[in-house]
């Protein structure tokens, strides 16, 4: 991977296009999910967080967000783990490449944590919500592209800015 040798190697092609199909799924899913519950309004996320009387939502429970967030964050902790392990064989800056692993890591930790500051802090938080989810979502779509990019774009030895890439030798 390191050598770009992924771009001439047709079953670890396979392997990163099957996972950017898995990704993507689960990029659906998770806004089928977001929208079904809630929507992109400060409204709507502080009514199914803390529930709402005209609507007879019953506010989320510490159980009920401490079950959702278990599986989440060993879920999504192991997605970025393999997606954003992807971008150190981007060519890129380190820079870039810095933001492309902890935007996302932040994104879901904030998309997860707020829920819970939304419930148990201020609704103010529901900002920090749609913000997170937003996040999450635009960083993932794009950590998919670019990696579906390098393995069948054939960079050629150059990075996106066009600069050349440094042969890291034997």
């Amino acid at each position: 991977m390191i050598t770009g040798e992924w771009n001439r190697n047709r079953l670890l092609q396979t392997i990163v296009a099957l996972y950017a199909l898995y990704v993507s799924g689960l990029w659906i899913t998770n806004a089928l999910l977001y929208f079904a519950k809630m929507s992109l309004t400060y409204q709507s996320v502080v009514e199914y967080y803390l529930g709402s009387e005209e609507r007879f939502l019953s506010p989320r429970s510490y159980q009920g967000l401490l079950e959702v967030s278990h599986f989440h964050l060993f879920a999504m902790g192991m997605l970025l783990l393999v997606l954003t392990h992807l971008v150190l064989f981007i060519p890129l800056r380190n820079s870039v490449k810095a933001w492309l692993v902890v935007v996302p890591f932040f994104s879901a930790l904030l998309d997860e944590g707020a829920g819970w500051l939304v419930r148990f802090g201020h609704p103010w938080f529901a900002y920090a919500k749609i913000a997170g989810f937003l996040l999450l979502q635009t960083s993932l779509a794009l950590l998919v592209i670019l990696s579906l990019r390098v393995v069948f774009g054939g960079n050629q030895g150059r990075n996106y800015a066009g600069d050349p890439v440094p042969n890291p030798g034997p």
